[in-house]
Parts: structure tokens; C-alpha cells; sequence
């Protein structure tokens, strides 16, 4: 863990330049070396080249990135590992915040770092409940059953979890929940740890993780030769909460460990919670032994929410900011978001934002102004040309590996991307991308396009990607 400098009570000395940065640097070299083993070489190369941590202050890690490109993705897809590899090292760092090179707040920060550290004590900064994570059970207080507003398409989900803290171990084990990205899969994982911390008054020792932090843990034992520590911190409690599961897929010796860990939990009748993005029929790639194990217990899903519980939340969430909006633009944003939660919020803050600074009420015209802007990026009018090269900058590849014959994994998807672009945005016809994409046959760019159109809408992942890739396009 690196060490915070501390003045000593005879004489002050304050740390030099030189001397932060090179703590900042051992810090971020050492949890470079932690991403490193849990993520593809290719996309370590690609996503975390020229990366840099430039500060750490208030308990926040702020990683700097050369390009708008790679601080949306790196924030979308390797926010939780960076956050895991750096609270390893240190776990006085309770956020990660990403930012661009070229940016305002990347030079001030470094004018910053250049000045060193000036010894005046600063006031604390106002403290959020969010953060306030119990550090023996991980829980975050925020997430109960009391603030989890329950409709249609959870409710079964809640009231499987609920039935776990009345009888811990023996009505529902293992607990899989599973559900698509920002549907409250964590919020009520967590509640059920919460609920049974506060039921059986701290006499049941819970411990939630997400499997970035268990893969991490398991990384470090093997790096260290400690892998009895495994065994003391997971298998010697009695609730283990594991959220979104599908990331040890691949890793076999988090795999393996996990299977031991589970066996020895569920011997013992301890309770096991799992989330996933996915039931464990659709996991092929999990260890068959493993997807056996989970296909045993209680399995429950978290769908779409409708509308009408989309509005419940809007109600709540500006109830707890103390805010209002009028009753039809908090019916219009119910009505036009419909993928998940974390969508619906951050339009809603996105509004409530343009009401503070404007100081005016915010009419359904206005507000569908925002929405608008917000899900539909328009594009330009752009060349073939311009989008096939914006795709593989995007992906930090040659035109000619887009358009040659190279098979590579790495290659294959960011070449079927352009090919649905160019039929998406562009409406070419199916014989002229395959002409663009290296004398293709058009067969091969209706089976790029529709293999893509279909993935999308069940992979969150890969649509970001399209999402990113435009929003680049509409920069040209």
C-alpha cells in the first residue's frame, strides 16, 4: 500500500515533486500489473497505452487517458477492474475518476502536481452516503428493501430475496438473480445482505464482492503464494454475496477457486446470493460443474421495466433530491426511457441540471429537446470513406486490416461493425459494402449486419461500442 505522506510533530517536511510523482507512478505501475493478468493483451495494449495516474486525493484515483475514445470505454467496460487492482494496493481509494489529456481539468490538476503539495489542511468535502461502505460486509446502507421500489418485472426477484433473510441458508440456496445492465440487480443483492446484517443483529457474518474484487484477491494470493488467505476471508462466513458472476468466466483458477469456495459454503448450509447479465443455461462458457451448482438453487430474473414502475422511480428519485418536475415531463421521460434505470436517472439529472442553471420550469417541449439530444446523437453527412476510417480508429487499427483478409479476433468484429454502420448510418446496399470492405461478397455483409443489429439489443457491451463509434463519426 503506498504510504500518505505525514508530517512528523518536530519539524514538517513537505513532499517534493519528484517525490509524488513517482509514488503516483509505483502505484499506478502496480495496478497496472493487476489489470494486466485479468484482461486480453490486445486490450491492455489497446485501452491502457498511455495511461497515467495523475492525482489521488479525497479517497478518488483520477487516471488520465490520451483521447475521449478510450475514457469512455475504459469507464463503461474496466471501471470496476481499475477501481479493484488500485483499492488492492490501496484501499483507502473508494473511486476512480477518468479524464482526457487534453482536458481543463487534466492541467490543472498537473499545475497542481507541479506546485507540490503546499502544507495547508483543507476542509473535508461533504461526505455522500453512497460512500459510505460498511469495510467488514462491503454493503453500501443505501441499498434495502425500503428504497428498492418493486413492480412488475422485479417483483418475483423481491420477493425470493426477501423470503432469503427470514430463513438464511434453507429456503432458497443458492440465490441467482439475474437480469440486463442498470435493472437493480446490486441494489438488491445488497439488500438481502442488509436485510440480514439488521435481522439477526451481526451475529451472521455477511461479506458482499464483486468478482472483480474475488478475482483480484485470488490473483494477489497466487502472486504471493498466500492462497490460504482464500480460504480464511470466503470460506468462514455465513452470507456470501457474489455480484455479476459472468466476469470469472475464463479465469480457471478464480473458477476453480470459487467452485471450492461454494462447495465448502453450501456443505455447511451458509447462504450463497449470485447475480448475473445472464441465467446459467445462457452461460456455456462457465465450468459445467459450476452452472450445475447454480442451476440448483433459486433462480430469478429482473426484467425491462414498464412504465408505469419507470415513473414510480422518477417520483422517488426527486422525492429523495427534494425537487419537482411537472407531471407530464416526468410521464414523457417514463415514456421515452425504457432500457433501465441508470438510463432513466441520468436524463433526469440531465434535466434537472438545465433547470438549476436556466432557473426556469422545465416544459415537455424542453424536455424532449434533451431526451432527443441524448438518445439520438444525429450524424453528418459522411463518406463511406470517413466512417470505415473513424471504425478503425476506434479501434486503433489500419483501414487495410478492416478491408484485407486478416481473420484475427480482434480484427472480425471491428470489420462487421463497419459493415453494419456503413448499411445503418449510410444505407448503402449490401453488394457496395461488400465492394468497400475489400470485394466482399454482399452475402458476407448481410451476415455482418444482421449478426450485429441482433447482438445489440441483448449486448449492452457492444452496443456502447456503436454508441461510442458515432458519437467519434459525428465528431469528423
Amino acid at each position: 500500500m503506498i504510504m500518505e505522506h505525514k508530517q512528523s510533530s518536530v519539524g514538517s517536511k513537505i513532499q517534493t515533486k519528484a517525490d509524488l510523482i513517482q509514488d503516483l507512478d509505483k502505484l499506478w505501475g502496480s495496478a497496472l500489473g493487476e489489470i494486466e493478468l485479468q484482461i486480453s493483451k490486445p486490450n491492455f495494449i489497446t485501452w491502457f497505452k498511455n495511461s497515467q495516474l495523475i492525482d489521488k486525493s479525497d479517497n478518488t484515483a483520477h487516471i488520465a487517458l490520451p483521447n475521449t475514445f478510450a475514457k469512455e470505454w475504459i469507464e463503461n467496460k474496466y471501471s470496476k477492474i481499475v477501481l479493484g487492482a488500485l483499492r488492492n494496493i490501496d484501499d483507502t481509494i473508494t473511486k476512480v475518476k477518468f479524464l482526457i489529456k487534453s482536458s481543463k481539468e487534466f492541467r490543472i490538476k498537473t499545475a497542481k502536481q507541479n506546485k507540490a503539495k503546499a502544507d495547508i489542511e483543507l476542509a473535508p468535502q461533504q461526505s455522500f452516503p453512497e460512500f459510505k461502505i460498511d469495510p467488514e460486509t462491503n454493503l453500501n446502507p443505501r441499498y434495502t428493501f425500503e428504497t428498492f421500489i418493486v413492480g412488475k418485472s422485479n417483483e418475483l426477484s423481491h420477493a425470493a430475496a426477501s423470503a432469503v433473510v427470514d430463513e438464511v441458508g434453507s429456503k432458497y440456496n443458492p440465490m441467482f438473480i439475474y437480469g440486463g445492465v442498470g435493472l437493480g440487480k446490486t441494489h438488491l443483492v445488497q439488500a438481502i445482505g442488509n436485510g440480514i446484517k439488521q435481522k439477526h443483529q451481526g451475529r451472521l457474518k455477511v461479506k458482499y464482492v464483486s468478482s472483480e474484487k474475488f478475482t483480484n484477491d485470488v490473483v494477489w494470493a497466487m502472486r504471493n503464494k498466500r492462497m490460504e488467505t482464500i480460504k480464511e476471508k470466503y470460506r468462514l462466513i455465513d452470507v456470501l454475496i457474489i455480484d455479476d458472476i459472468q466476469f470469472i468466466i475464463g479465469k480457471a483458477r478464480t473458477e476453480e477457486e470459487f467452485f471450492h469456495t461454494f462447495n465448502a459454503l453450501y456443505e455447511q448450509n451458509k447462504q450463497i446470493v449470485i447475480s448475473s447479465d445472464k441465467p446459467p443455461r445462457f452461460m456455456p462458457e462457465l465450468a459445467e460443474r459450476l452452472r450445475s451448482r447454480f442451476e440448483g438453487g433459486m433462480i430469478v430474473d429482473i426484467g425491462l421495466p414498464d412504465y408505469e414502475l419507470r415513473f414510480a422511480i422518477l417520483k422517488s428519485r426527486l422525492e429523495e433530491k427534494g425537487v419537482s418536475l411537472p407531471e407530464d415531463v416526468v410521464s414523457l421521460i417514463a415514456s421515452k426511457i425504457q432500457k433501465n434505470f441508470r438510463e432513466l436517472e441520468g436524463v433526469l439529472n440531465r434535466i434537472l441540471f438545465y433547470k438549476k442553471v436556466k432557473q426556469l420550469e422545465v416544459s415537455s417541449v424542453i424536455a424532449e429537446s434533451i431526451i432527443n439530444e441524448i438518445i439520438q446523437e444525429p450524424l453528418k453527412n459522411i463518406s463511406p470513406n470517413t466512417l470505415i476510417k473513424a471504425v478503425a480508429d476506434a479501434f486503433e487499427l489500419e483501414v487495410v486490416d478492416l478491408t484485407g483478409s486478416c481473420r484475427k479476433k480482434e480484427v472480425v468484429q471491428p470489420r462487421q461493425i463497419a459493415m453494419f454502420l456503413l448499411r445503418d448510418v449510410l444505407s448503402l446496399s449490401y453488394p457496395n459494402i461488400g465492394d468497400r470492405m475489400g470485394k466482399r461478397d454482399h452475402t458476407t455483409a448481410i451476415y455482418a449486419f444482421e449478426k450485429i443489429a441482433k447482438e445489440i439489443n441483448k449486448n449492452q457491451t457492444l452496443n456502447q461500442k456503436i454508441l461510442m463509434i458515432k458519437e467519434l463519426i459525428n465528431k469528423e
